[in-house]
């Protein structure tokens, strides 16, 4: 992915349990999700309005 492996993996979801507790993880997770999922949609969008050109490209 990133190349994180496991044992990175799970050292982040250990810290992230350590400094949001166990109640709070799972609002985080799904906080986190929802703003991938708008960013991976207004990126979508963008690239739909320009037409895939890139900005750089039309100067």
């Amino acid at each position: 992915m990133f190349g994180i492996g496991v044992p990175e993996l799970i050292l982040i979801l250990v810290i992230g349990l350590v400094v949001f507790g166990p109640g709070k993880l799972p609002g985080v997770g799904k906080a986190l999700g929802q703003s991938i999922k708008e960013f991976k949609q207004a990126n979508a969008d963008d690239e739909k309005i320009s037409g895939g050109e890139d900005k750089a490209e039309k100067k």
